[in-house]
């Protein structure tokens, strides 16, 4: 065989694997419509359909108009919302981290917070493609629903390390599905706890632990050990773990909400303060 012919053999054979590789994008569920009735949009049908058409691959699942939904593939997000009411959001400021299409960002709003800001570094771009052979544009979902919403609510392309740079304090900073993503959870935390204001807190949805109560307090996993063509799950929080992580960047009071497993999966939802005592602390060594 000629080079010529050997190297279009060897490209045929590459996107053969490639292509093997790449996952259907799943339909979206009815727990997570349920999930999307929450925030309801009400665009006319037919602008609703236009929006949900023009973005080629949908995180989160919205309620554009009666019937139309966008086709998120997120799963079973339905038990976050027992951190999420009203009381939560109204009249105080909120931090959304890794919040890809903004459905957090907008529930926040919708339910009262006189200010959010959403951040995302907008990486999943990347993972979309590997996984599911689509290309997106980053932060194209979060735009469509903020156009329909007539929304406030401000987007930053920024890594969640960095927003000390917002040079801003909130009373809620939410981070659902990214500690387990970071090399560093601890810088991870202690970023967040340095923007809370006096009394915020941290609502924290992250990758769960099987281990028995006795166990090391973390898992760390290797890349595809959770979800095939995922290297980004780097470990697995239990109660106990979470509460030591709060403890070394002062967030010492740690209320675990909920464990459960989605879709063979443990998770863990939690809310992370400082008591008086640790805010007494940490004041005094800024001052020092």
């Amino acid at each position: 065989m000629s080079c010529k012919r050997q190297a279009g053999a060897d490209a045929l054979a590459a996107s053969a694997i490639a292509a093997e590789r790449i996952e259907p994008i799943p339909e979206t569920s009815d727990a997570e419509r349920v999930v999307a009735d929450v925030v309801v949009i009400g665009a006319p049908p037919a602008v609703a359909k236009r929006v949900r058409d023009s973005v080629p691959l949908w995180f989160h699942t919205f309620a554009l108009a009666p019937g139309v939904y966008t086709p998120g593939i997120a799963r079973d997000h339905g038990y976050r919302l027992a951190v999420l009411g009203a009381d939560r959001f109204a009249r105080r400021s909120v931090l959304d981290v890794g919040a890809f299409d903004g459905f957090y960002s907008f529930l926040a709003e919708v339910r009262g917070a006189r200010r959010v800001v959403a951040v995302d570094n907008e990486q999943y771009v990347d993972w979309v493609n590997a996984r599911f052979g689509v290309t997106l544009t980053g932060g194209v979902g979060f735009r469509a629903i903020a156009g329909l919403l007539g929304s406030r609510v401000e987007y930053r392309r920024m890594d969640a390390l960095d927003v000390r740079e917002l040079g801003e304090r909130f009373d809620v900073a939410l981070c659902f599905g990214i500690l387990h993503r970071v090399t560093d959870p601890t810088a991870l935390l202690r970023a967040l706890a340095d923007v809370l204001a006096p009394g915020g807190e941290i609502v924290l949805e992250t990758y769960g632990s099987r281990l028995a109560t006795d166990a090391p307090p973390f898992e760390a996993h290797e890349p595809g050990d959770v979800y095939a063509r995922d290297d980004f799950v780097h470990w697995g929080f239990s109660p106990d773990g979470l509460r030591r992580l709060g403890r070394i960047v002062g967030l010492d009071d740690v209320e675990v909400v909920d464990q459960l497993e989605i879709d063979g999966h443990p998770r863990i939802l939690a809310v992370l303060r400082a008591t008086q005592a640790a805010s007494d602390v940490a004041a005094a060594g800024l001052k020092g």
